[in-house]
């Protein structure tokens, strides 16, 4: 799952809906679609244990059943930790995500990890180029944490970004200002915090 990019993941659950046969409601229209939504996307390579997602369906069936139904359909990689029923006032879920924490392990050691953090905590602005558009990094980085050693003696870092509409952290930017390649480091989302929350 870890390579399984938005647009795919967003059929993965369709799919599940369908072969779980709970009554998936469907947009109206020329184009129906399947009234699914993804809090936020997940960036390809990046693994998760907190993805969130609105589903609507044609009638109310105990949430018991819906768990069970889904459980017995969903794809290797994939499992749901827990169903609420959602108020349909509510705003959009993508409206409601202000933050993601993310805990990035590094796959080679690096010795002056603790002088890297600090320079970043300790300057004012980080000024990036995305799409053609400035913005300051720092200003998304609303927190970061050295994590000891695990078993396998890599370490890490635990960082909060923002991730609002048009305000969102990437791991991968900040990885690029602490002068560390992506590739030498696995990303897992490990909370998505809402506005709600």
């Amino acid at each position: 799952m870890q390579y399984v990019g938005h647009l795919d993941l967003h059929h993965s659950w369709e799919r599940t809906f369908r072969r779980s046969g709970l009554p998936l409601a469907y947009s109206q229209g020329f184009h129906p679609q399947p009234r699914l939504n993804l809090a936020c996307a997940l960036p390809l390579g990046f693994t998760s244990q907190c993805e969130i997602l609105d589903a609507w369906l044609e009638q109310d069936l105990p949430i018991e059943q819906i768990h069970e139904m889904i459980a017995n359909a969903l794809p290797p990689g994939m499992e749901v930790h827990s169903l609420e029923i959602i108020d349909l006032q509510a705003p959009a879920l993508q409206a409601q995500v202000t933050s993601a924490v993310y805990v990035i392990t590094f796959l080679d050691e690096i010795p002056d990890l603790d002088d890297r953090i600090q320079r970043i905590i300790d300057i004012d602005h980080l000024p990036r180029i995305r799409r053609n558009k400035s913005y300051d990094l720092r200003s998304l980085i609303e927190g970061i944490t050295i994590l000891p050693q695990n078993n396998g003696g890599n370490c890490g870092i635990r960082v909060q970004l923002a991730a609002r509409e048009a305000a969102t952290g990437r791991p991968e930017e900040l990885l690029d200002e602490l002068g560390i390649k992506f590739e030498a480091t696995h990303v897992h989302r490990e909370k998505l915090i809402l506005a709600s929350s």
